[in-house]
């Protein structure tokens, strides 16, 4: 259990120092499923695509700690 904690550490740790070199590059995301609504002083952003494409990741990531540990 505490080898599979570590792990999952790690691979956050990974994954904000890649978030971080993106946001520096100044790629901006714009996924089509994200929807964003503005009037005049609110904006309503819903991100049903990222929400998907993050379920996906985390499945697979999931299924593997699961066959290697």
């Amino acid at each position: 259990m505490s080898k599979q904690i570590i792990f999952i550490g790690f691979l956050l740790i990974f994954i904000g120092v890649i978030f971080l070199i993106i946001e520096k590059i100044g790629f901006s995301y714009n996924n089509p499923l994200d929807f964003m609504f503005e009037k005049s002083n609110s904006k309503v952003f819903i991100p049903i695509g990222s929400s998907i494409l993050i379920s996906i990741i985390l499945s697979v990531v999931f299924y593997l700690i699961k066959k290697i540990f």
